[in-house]
This record gives C-alpha cells, structure tokens and sequence, in this order.
C-alpha cells in the first residue's frame, strides 16, 4: 500500500479496499465491523438495531438532481435500507469554513429537511463546527444512522444460478457532478439519482423476501459491488453489458471523457441479488416504484472463482476489475 494517502484512496477501488483491509480492520477488530456491511447490525435490549455513518464532501455543492444535503440523508438512509433495516433517526454533524454564506446554509438544510421527509425519518441532533477560511471546501456533513433491524440480506447468501438486477441506469450521480464541476455543457442535461431508496427497497423485500443481497451502488459504482459479492461469496459474478441501463447523454459523455459508466458512482440506486425463480417477481415490484421504472435484469451468479466479469456485446468474457486510481474525485 503507498505510504501515503492520496485521492485514489477515496474513490471504492482497490486502494480503498487496501485502506479498509490493512489499516482500519486491524485496529477496530470487532464482530459487527468485520461484516464490512452497509451498516453494523447491533444486539440492543432483546432486538437488533443497525447503526450507520458517512461523510460527504462533495463538489460543487448543488448540482443538477441534487446538492451536498440531499446526499447526506440519502446515502445514510440508503445504507441502512440496503441492510435490511427500517431507517428511524439521523444525525448531523457540520463542518462550516468561515464565509459560507447563510443563504447556502440554509438552502442546505431546506433539502436536508425534504429529504428526511421523503424517506420518514428524523433528524434528532447534531453538532457544528467552525474553521478558518480555507481549511475545508465550505462545508462538510457527517450524518449518522440507526435504524430497527428486520431482515438480513447478506452477499454471503448468494448462490449460482442466482440472477443480478440494478434498480435503473447507472453513473448518473457521477457524471452529473463532474459535469456541474467542470462546468461541461451536456445535452440533454445530466442529472444526479440522488434520493432515499427505503421505500423502493421495502417494495422489493415485500415482494421477495427471499432477496439474497443488497447493496446501493455509490463510490465503484457497479463493478464495486460486482466484484464485493464475488469475494464474500466466493461465485463468478458475470455481468451482460448490455443489459446494463445507461442513459444515453451519460453514455455519451463517458466515451467522450474516457470514463466507464460501470466504475461512475450512483446515489439512487441499488443492487439485488435474488434467486432465478423469483427475478420476475422482484423486477416486477421494482418496476412499480417510480425510483424502479427503469430496472433491469443484468446478470446472475456462476459457479467458478470468486471475481467479477464482463460479457460483452459480442459474447466474450473479460475480467470486471476495480477501479485503479482517481476516476471521479468528490462525488459524495
């Protein structure tokens, strides 16, 4: 691992994996974290909760389909639903660089406030601190989370023959921040997914609660999920590119940048594993959820080593490898 930490480290590939595996595991060593799960599932006077936490310190601020605020509640919110927990309450704690204007402030905690209501949760307290001008990008957000655990979808429960679907397309969150922060000129427009997906996930678990996994396909977009479950499985987890959703305006602006759609990260979409038999039915309930309209059946898992691979357009097969190095800085 390098001897320092660099922008790479924050982007859900391998340097990441490295950080998680060679530093953070070694010194926290606990039953709870070591699952490496969305959330930490947590025996509490006879029941389980799951407990939570991110940091978000995107740029810019606001973007097309979103802002740091909305981010925060969603991503939080999303990693306890994808856990197979009710989310319940938030926390917010804020990291204000002197000079951010109030006007922004409050515009921050407006959509914060909406998004807490889309997905039925409270935010019940924080903390705020103040820096020097210049010591942080105007305002970084930790948000915390618990929630009532009910169910337990776990990458270790996925089988071969079980059937991959994503909620809708991918790398939308990501191109759409680059875009704002480079201010590239796409059109159509691209938007950010960012939004509360509990509700589209309780529709799923209703229908199939039978789900194997789950996962909200953020920092690594898909292929960081892909190659996850294939190691904590210990299958092939073989992935048809074509059946992947990607709009067409981020498709484009991919190839023009000479990114892959796949690595891009997603704030408002997740990952399901089910098994063949019930892969109607989960499509089915995805699809009727408006944050679902768009989902698809885009793989399934294989017997064979555990890793992650492409089939391509024209059938062939190649590995699906994380992401090396800085694909997409601070896009949450």
């Amino acid at each position: 691992m390098n001897d320092c930490i660099t922008l790479a480290h924050g982007e859900g590939g391998r340097l990441y994996r490295e950080l998680v595996e060679q530093v953070f595991l070694p010194a926290f060593d606990n039953v709870a974290l070591n699952e490496l799960g969305d959330s930490a599932v947590c025996p509490a006077f006879g029941d389980r909760l799951a407990l939570t936490t991110d940091s978000f310190v995107v740029r810019p601020r606001f973007f097309p389909g979103g802002d740091i605020g909305r981010l925060a509640v969603s991503g939080t919110v999303n990693d306890l639903a994808v856990s197979g927990a009710q989310p319940l309450y938030l926390t917010c704690a804020m990291i204000l660089e002197a000079g951010l204007p109030i006007d922004e402030l409050r515009r921050i905690c407006d959509s914060m406030a909406a998004s807490a209501r889309d997905a039925g949760v409270a935010v019940v307290t924080g903390d705020t601190k103040v820096v020097e001008k210049g010591a942080c990008d105007g305002i970084f957000i930790n948000t915390a989370g618990v929630g009532l655990f009910r169910r337990e979808p776990l990458p270790q429960k996925i089988r071969p023959g079980d059937v991959i679907l994503v909620s809708g397309s991918v790398g939308d969150h990501g191109l759409a921040v680059l875009a704002a922060r480079e201010k590239l000129d796409f059109r159509p427009q691209l938007e950010s997914d960012a939004a509360p997906l509990n509700g589209l996930i309780d529709a799923l678990l209703q229908a199939v609660p039978e789900t194997r996994a789950l996962r909200d396909a953020t920092r690594g977009g898909l292929t960081a999920v892909a190659n996850e479950w294939a190691e904590t499985s210990g299958v092939t987890v073989a992935i048809e590119e074509t059946a992947v959703p990607v709009r067409p305006q981020v498709r484009s602006a991919c190839q023009l940048l000479g990114l892959d759609p796949l690595h891009a990260a997603n704030e408002g979409k997740v990952v399901a594993a089910v098994p063949e038999r019930f892969a109607d039915a989960a499509l089915a309930a995805l699809r009727k959820h408006p944050l679902g309209k768009d989902a698809a059946i885009i793989g399934r898992a294989e017997s064979g080593p555990p890793r992650a691979v492409l089939i391509t357009s024209i059938g062939a097969r190649r590995i699906l490898a994380l992401p090396e190095g800085e694909q997409l800085p601070r896009i949450c």
